[in-house]
């Protein structure tokens, strides 16, 4: 059930007091401590130390800073940054796709327009070409709340509308393939459970969110995203969806998937990856009916396809040490650097100083440019 499409069983709100100054030190503190003691929470600098001295070992060696670029020779920077999502939608075989419409200057009339010539109606995923970690991902229920992404939406900033895929599933499956050779690995799969909670009949959206450490990270979102809406009584045993984008960022939780490898799922995405030019390593994020459809290759809608800046997201699974992820990320990093000196040797070059600059100023021109 989807939160944000119910109306029934709301109790009144009581009328309440503005926060005292201590009740948000108090909720700041505890959204703090939770943060500290579960280590998926922390900086990207934190968890990223170690790697950050291994990518400089790794670069010495290659004797460029973007070594990584090679990766993946049909994939800009490879994959690390500022890539076209479209660009690698589109060398993905039609067969594991949901309709994917590309706009770059999107309008209202236009999205609506290819909209109902494509048959791909609401409800949608709309997101920026570019972006990364959820940036302006929003799935959309309405005209009314596509005008207002819409309007929202810088001008010139190229979007991608996608059919709402609904399947069970959420997977994200991470792939490597050295080049020169006919079968690759499956090192990584995150099984995604979206941000909900477990009604009891009596409590509301708000005070089962408050229970809930997981959400009291996004309660702040959440208060202004739903509104009254958190007033809503669930029945014992419903579980309300209060994301339905799966970023760890955005509250989804990641499970550690690894026991799905089989050689018959490493079969399915060989023949899937294959088929896509200049791609040797990346994660692929997707939605299927089942397990049982993911390794006969059926049923497979798949969402995006992230290169080189791609993790191996099973690392985030609640409980596991912070001395296993690294011990996962240096071993991932040392393939992609292998795979990156394979393609060089091969004639791939790596990406300047001029052309990364270049990225990173569209990338921060994307980010802080405001719709008139």
């Amino acid at each position: 059930m989807n939160l944000l499409t119910s109306t029934e069983r709301l109790r009144p709100p009581v009328s309440a007091a503005v926060p005292s100054w201590a009740d948000r030190l108090n909720q700041r503190v505890d959204r703090f401590l939770i943060r500290l003691r579960h280590w998926e929470y922390w900086p990207f600098s934190v968890v990223y130390f170690p790697v950050i001295i291994y990518y400089g070992w790794l670069a010495l060696k290659a004797r460029s800073w973007f070594f990584f670029s090679a990766s993946n020779p049909g994939i800009e920077s490879g994959g690390m940054l500022g890539e076209s999502k479209m660009d690698i939608l589109n060398r993905i075989d039609a067969h594991y796709k949901p309709k994917t419409l590309f706009f770059l200057q999107p309008t209202i009339d236009a999205v609506l327009d290819q909209m109902l010539l494509a048959d791909c109606w609401f409800p949608i995923v709309a997101k920026p070409d570019r972006g990364e970690r959820g940036w302006r991902v929003e799935k959309l229920h309405s005209v009314a709340e596509l005008t207002a992404y819409l309007n929202d939406t810088p001008a010139d900033l190229a979007l991608i509308v996608q059919e709402y895929v609904d399947e069970p599933l959420e997977l994200g499956v991470f792939y490597y393939r050295m080049p020169g050779q006919p079968t690759g690995t499956v090192s990584s799969i995150v099984v995604k459970e979206f941000l909900s909670v477990v009604g009891d009949g009596t409590s509301t959206m708000l005070e089962l969110l408050r229970r809930n450490p997981r959400a009291r990270l996004q309660l702040p979102v959440l208060m202004e995203r739903y509104g009254e809406r958190l007033t809503y009584v669930p029945e014992p045993g419903e579980t309300p969806m209060l994301e339905p984008i799966g970023n760890h960022c955005r509250g989804t939780k990641f499970l550690d998937g690894n026991h799905l490898i089989t050689p018959e799922l490493v079969a399915v995405f060989d023949q899937i990856s294959q088929s896509v030019d200049g791609f040797y390593y990346g994660r692929y994020d997707l939605r299927c009916r089942s397990i049982d459809d993911l390794l006969r290759g059926q049923t497979i809608r798949i969402l995006e396809l992230n290169g080189a800046g791609a993790e191996p997201a099973h690392i985030y699974q609640p409980g596991s040490s912070i001395r296993t992820a690294w011990r996962v990320l240096l071993r991932h990093w040392q393939v992609l650097y292998a795979i990156s000196r394979s393609n060089h040797q091969r004639g791939v070059p790596y990406m300047t100083f001029r052309e990364a600059r270049t990225i990173y100023r569209r990338i921060q021109r994307d980010k802080t440019t405001r719709p008139s």
